[in-house]
């Protein structure tokens, strides 16, 4: 997605100017003739990324403006313009919350270099206020990224039931974000910045789940030197969240069930038992209602945990999420791993959107963190992805999965009518002979040339050869060509 930039300046000639060098690196651009039409572009809900302000303005001047934006609570990093550069000037400025500043007539490298870290700056900001919120137990449905219908409703029912301390099952498939739903639920209620403990309940150990839970006493079975708490009393007066809690063994359910019943556990070894304040949210992307009929899950715990359902929609049912969560990896795993990756292009996000994303939000995050670590440009390209948008070489199943019959090898003929017909490089001949090495290279050198556009460079990385090693192929194998025609 491009970064939108406000220009704020009452000189049409120097706004035209610097949009002409922000839209030819992709940047969006809008305008503001002075200050207070800069706060009513703000206050409209644009995206706007980054202000670029002049200081000397008639009416109301850049650090009147500067002020009254922090004042509005707008945190958009701003770049200070000015004509003179005056020490007091550029004082003033960053007392008032400026990133930088630079004096006119500037070159566009510096103006480039100036927005550029400023975007880091922002986005350096955003990632620490999400930590900072999700460790102290703040996070809130406004922090989950999601507006299309399905995560409106999930934002909606959350919202209620986070204003009450109602159990709360939470079910989707695996990576659609459940943990992040009860953390939302979490810091929307009452005890939102007390303790928030996830267990998942999978896996636990069978023989330590008891222990794990509900805690043990010093001596109490071998291996117990000193007393142990367990996760009932370390989420005292918070949250407990019991992921996949539908891996609990029966004995255990019942014992969860008299916690929940009763607001006590009794610990292992305890002579009495412990009184408890937790609200309990769990998930599970099992069918619960199927386990209680299977008779793998307690019907009685079933229907105490049941009370409000919230269902975690798969994120091929929230295509329209798929551009704000790619932005949002995308500025996380920057900062994590000091690169400087600008976004995605909108080819990029076209096919991220259209993929049916089988592992749901965690599949697209470890898509996106691989792509950023061997990215090249300062934009996302469709080939960054290739095992979503097919340009990983399949291998034939068929290959490793032909029948013997009675014990003897298959024939030539039989590994060929096994041999997928729309394999983009065979290795087998109508007959079932292996071809030749060399029509084999040729293909394959033909089918990267095609995947990745003529980018020789990523072309050679692909197939691991070094350029001039491939030039002399692509020479040798006649494919001069269809070089010329795909770069």
């Amino acid at each position: 997605m491009s970064k939108t930039v406000l220009v704020v300046d009452d000189d049409p000639t120097q706004r035209r100017l610097i949009q002409a060098v922000l839209e030819r690196e992709g940047f969006a651009v809008l305008h503001a003739d002075g200050g207070r039409a800069a706060l009513e572009q703000l206050g409209s809900g644009a995206p706007i990324d980054v202000v670029l302000l002049d200081l000397v303005m008639p009416g109301m001047t850049g650090q009147e403006t500067l002020a009254d934006m922090r004042a509005r609570g707008f945190t958009q990093p701003v770049i200070v313009v000015t004509a003179t550069g005056g020490i007091e000037t550029v004082i003033g400025a960053m007392r008032a919350g400026a990133c930088d500043f630079f004096v006119k007539p500037a070159s566009p490298e510096r103006i480039l270099v100036s927005i550029a870290n400023a975007l880091s700056m922002g986005a350096f900001r955003v990632e620490v206020d999400r930590l900072k919120k999700d460790v102290g137990g703040r996070t809130t449905f406004d922090d989950l990224i999601g507006s299309g219908p399905a995560m409106q409703m999930v934002k909606r029912l959350g919202e209620r039931g986070a204003k009450s301390s109602i159990p709360i099952l939470i079910s989707g498939e695996s990576g659609s974000g459940k943990e992040k739903i009860a953390r939302a639920v979490h810091g929307s209620s009452e005890r939102a910045g007390r303790p928030f403990v996830a267990v998942n309940c999978g896996a636990i150990p069978e023989n330590l789940v008891e222990s794990i839970l509900f805690g043990h006493e010093k001596g109490s079975f071998t291996g117990a030197h000193e007393k142990h708490l367990g996760k009932f009393q370390e989420a005292s007066h918070g949250t407990l969240f019991l992921d996949e809690v539908g891996e609990l063994p029966l004995d255990m359910q019942v014992k969860l069930l008299r916690a929940l019943q009763e607001g006590e556990i009794d610990p292992v070894g305890s002579k009495r038992p412990v009184k408890v304040d937790v609200r309990i949210l769990s998930a599970t992307n099992r069918d619960l209602s199927q386990a209680v009929a299977d008779g793998r899950f307690r019907e009685d715990l079933f229907y105490r945990l049941n009370v409000f359902p919230i269902e975690a929609p798969a994120l091929r049912d929230r295509r329209e999420d798929v551009p704000a969560l790619v932005e949002a990896f995308v500025r996380r795993f920057n900062l994590e791993e000091g690169r400087r990756v600008a976004g995605a292009t909108p080819e990029t996000l076209a096919l991220l959107t259209a993929f049916d994303w089988p592992g749901n939000v965690r599949q697209l995050e470890n898509a996106v963190y691989r792509a950023i670590i061997l990215a090249d440009a300062p934009y996302l390209q469709p080939h960054d992805f290739p095992a979503i948008s097919g340009l990983q070489m399949p291998v034939p199943a068929a290959a490793t999965s032909v029948t013997l019959v009675s014990n003897l090898p298959p024939t030539a003929a039989e590994l060929a009518a096994d041999m997928p017909k729309t394999a983009p490089v065979r290795i087998l001949d109508e007959r079932g002979h292996l071809r030749t090495l060399e029509d084999i290279e040729h293909d394959l050198i033909q089918l990267a040339i095609e995947i990745y556009a003529g980018h020789m460079s990523e072309v050679a990385r692909r197939l691991g050869i070094g350029r001039s090693t491939l030039y002399r192929k692509v020479r040798e194998q006649g494919l001069e060509d269809q070089v010329k025609e795909s770069a």
